[in-house]
Order: C-alpha cells, then sequence, then structure tokens
C-alpha cells in the first residue's frame, strides 16, 4: 500500500466515519475501513481512489470479538503497523422513555457503542504497543450525549458516557507506550444520522422542534487536527458543535 501513515477508521460506510475516512486518505494516510455493510465501504474507498491506492476494505461487526480479531489480523497483515485508530462505529436505538426500552434493543447499543469501542481499542492498543517506532493514537467519538443527555435516549447516553470513561483510562494505560488517546465530542453534524433534528426533535421541556446543523466538514478538520500532533502531545477532549444547538443550558 502506498503511504506510511496507516490509520483505521470504524463505521466508515457513511456519515461521520466516511467524512473522516477520506479526509485522513486526502492527507495521506492508508485506510482501512470497516463497518458491517461491504457495499458502503466499497463506495467510500471507490470515493477516496482518486488520491491513489490508500485504502482497503475489511467488513466487520465490532461487536463480534472474532470478527474485531480477524480484523486486527488483516492490519497487522497488510499495513505491519497502526498509527491511528478512530473508534466511530455507532448506533441509536429508538426514542423512548427508559421503562419502555427493551432489553435487547439496551444490549445492542452498549455492544455497539461501548464493547465494539473497547475490543477496537485494545486490538489498536496491542499492535501499537508492540510495533517499532512505538506508540499511536486514537480517537473516540463521543458525543453531546457524553454530557448531557438528549430525553428518550437512556442506551445511547448511557454508552457515550461510558465512551468518556474508556478514553481517560485508554489515556491512562497508554502512557508508558506512547499511545494516546483522545475524544472529540460531536453536537448535530449534519448527516444521515442526523437529518431528523433539521425536521424537529423532542427537547427536554417536551417540545418538539428543529435543531440547528453544521457541515460535517468542521468535524473533519478537528480530527485531522487532533491526528496532526505529534505523539508528545494530545487533544484530551474536543467539542464540535452546531453554535445554537441546544447544548449548554440543555434541560
Amino acid at each position: 500500500m502506498n503511504g506510511d501513515k496507516f490509520a483505521l477508521v470504524t463505521g466508515a460506510g457513511s456519515g461521520i466515519g466516511k467524512r473522516i475516512a477520506l479526509a485522513l486518505i486526502q492527507d495521506g494516510y492508508t485506510v482501512a475501513l470497516t463497518g458491517r455493510r461491504r457495499g458502503a465501504l466499497e463506495a467510500t474507498a471507490q470515493e477516496g481512489s482518486g488520491h491513489g491506492d490508500r485504502s482497503f476494505v475489511i467488513p466487520a461487526d465490532v461487536s463480534d470479538p472474532h470478527a474485531v480479531e480477524h480484523l486486527f489480523e488483516e492490519i497487522r497483515r497488510r499495513f505491519g503497523r497502526l498509527d491511528l485508530l478512530f473508534n466511530n462505529a455507532g448506533v441509536f436505538a429508538r426514542s423512548t422513555s427508559l421503562e419502555n426500552l427493551d432489553y435487547q434493543e439496551w444490549k445492542t447499543a452498549v455492544d455497539i457503542n461501548l464493547t465494539g469501542a473497547f475490543l477496537c481499542t485494545q486490538g489498536a492498543f496491542r499492535i501499537m504497543k508492540a510495533q517499532s517506532p512505538q506508540g499511536g493514537r486514537i480517537i473516540n467519538n463521543g458525543s453531546i450525549s457524553a454530557h448531557a443527555p438528549r430525553p428518550h435516549a437512556v442506551s445511547y447516553t448511557a454508552t457515550k458516557h461510558a465512551i468518556t470513561g474508556l478514553t481517560k483510562a485508554t489515556s491512562l494505560d497508554g502512557r508508558a507506550y506512547n499511545i494516546a488517546c483522545g475524544q472529540i465530542d460531536i453536537g448535530n453534524a449534519a448527516s444521515e444520522m442526523t437529518t431528523i433534528m433539521g425536521r424537529g426533535v423532542l427537547q427536554a421541556d417536551g417540545s418538539t422542534k428543529p435543531e440547528p446543523l453544521m457541515d460535517i466538514d468542521h468535524v473533519a478538520r478537528a480530527v485531522l487536527y487532533m491526528a496532526s500532533l505529534p505523539l508528545d502531545a494530545n487533544v484530551q477532549f474536543m467539542t464540535v458543535m452546531a453554535t445554537k444547538m441546544p447544548y449548554i443550558g440543555r434541560g
């Protein structure tokens, strides 16, 4: 593969993951694209192909330990090292009050949003610890919901709060091995997952209102900045949001 910087982006078939993957390719990274839908991943790879042979597709369900193990075996085989992991794969459960959320809906959110991020962090950590030169960077996609919940979003909120703990624990355990870990908390970036917000979503006061959105390219530039730092510097937490969205003072 071309280039000497290697990255893995999860959930790379759509939305923020796709945009970040393309930004990394444009910035000179060779990028492993993973997610559950091969067709969507191949579309991302095709869109980035104008910058050379800088991506390859490995479909994987990040909530499946065996699939993640295979994913990192392929990364070792093809790259030989890993410089950056962007933990992005995630799902929303349906909007419903806490007492009405089915166990399986809760479990699906935890398995993908939290366990998937842990498994990929673990796989990346092992490669980064063993490679020479040692170290690398992990960036977790948190959320405004890592700090303040939306109504009727208990599983998403709980998993995103947990991502903050994963970020801190990874930062601490990574110190000895030159592994930096940071988190970007994104609010209302325009994508397939957020179109409903422009039409109107439930607010903490019980009303339904449309919310401002921002261009997803602002997120891409923020992640590229985080990734551009030398490993002796780290953005621990960054919030990038539509300026007028209801976050400060939510509720």
